[in-house]
């Protein structure tokens, strides 16, 4: 879990990831959005990967990432065990 919370501690992907919540994305889509390097997208692209927040699948010759709700469900579910329970 600690790679997820380090992937989620960034601005930009955290800013990826919101973008693939609207449709999936090839690398080269994603690095149009940002006024940084093609490699430091790619190194974004990496670590998200790394923590399972986003699924590639390739076609042709591009790779398309999109998002894994999966491992937010379980980020959501674990954070939830530590809301306070109400008394009825």
């Amino acid at each position: 879990m600690n790679i997820v919370f380090k992937a989620l501690n960034d601005a930009t992907r955290r800013e990826i990831l919101e973008m693939l919540q609207k449709k999936d994305l090839t690398a080269g889509e994603i690095a149009d959005k940002f006024h940084i390097s093609f490699p430091s997208i790619s190194h974004h692209l990496d670590l998200l990967k790394q923590a399972q927040l986003v699924n590639t699948k390739k076609e042709g010759q591009y790779v398309y990432y999109s998002l894994n709700t999966t491992v937010m469900d379980e980020i959501v579910k674990w954070l939830m065990q530590f809301k306070p329970k109400k008394n009825k």
